[in-house]
């Protein structure tokens, strides 16, 4: 059975990445969503809460949910920190994407929904990667509707740890523009069809 395509797709805050995802989705085409399984990861692995409580304390855990407003104050401006925290959890969410393809090899291919993906360098184990891109004042818009807690200030704060936009479309496949001028689902279609094309083989496709 032939191996799906494996695809990243990637996007500062409010850049729109899980709506491209979802489209993606609609398409038939399955998403792993790596932000999500660090999460589950983070709760659910003894082995990762017994590392992270090594690292941090046990105040880094509220019950059995992971603390992340603490866990955010001790890796804040503490890049060490978060580069010890990073080495627990990415290399269980790469175990786990493994698992996961095992599950989706009927696929043409697959989609990897990831904030970090450039920046850990998972990106190079995909065969294409995909930036969504929009304007910081339309991304600042979407935030703060989206999250009413945050406000500007936070929010270009995370914009500051993520990587440059401008970086992102240089080291990216293809670049989906979000701006809301652009349509997005035509783009998106686009690269579905350039996907399949390239990897014509699985029979479920036929």
């Amino acid at each position: 059975m032939n191996s799906p395509l494996k695809v990243g797709v990637t996007g500062g805050i409010g850049a729109g990445k899980s709506t491209v995802c979802r489209i993606f989705q609609h398409l038939g085409i399955p998403v792993y969503d790596a932000d999500s399984a660090a999460k589950n990861i983070a709760n659910e692995d003894p082995r990762v809460r017994q590392s992270v409580i090594g690292l941090f304390g046990t105040k880094s855990y509220q019950g059995s949910v992971l603390d992340r407003k603490y866990i955010a104050s001790k890796v804040f401006n503490h890049p060490e920190n978060l580069a010890r925290l990073n080495s627990i959890i990415h290399p269980r969410v790469a175990e786990d994407f493994v698992t996961w393809l095992e599950k989706h090899r009927s696929f043409p291919y697959i989609i990897k929904e990831a904030a970090l993906l450039f920046e850990t360098g998972s990106f190079r184990q995909l065969d294409f990667t995909i930036a969504v891109t929009a304007p910081e004042e339309l991304r600042i818009k979407r935030i703060l509707k989206r999250d009413p807690q945050r406000n500007a200030s936070e929010i270009k704060d995370i914009m500051s740890r993520q990587l440059d936009e401008e970086e992102k479309k240089k080291l990216a496949s293809y670049v989906i523009s979000n701006d809301e001028k652009s349509l997005i689902i035509p783009q998106v279609n686009q690269l579905h069809f350039l996907f399949l094309k390239e990897n014509p083989g699985n029979p479920l496709w036929k």
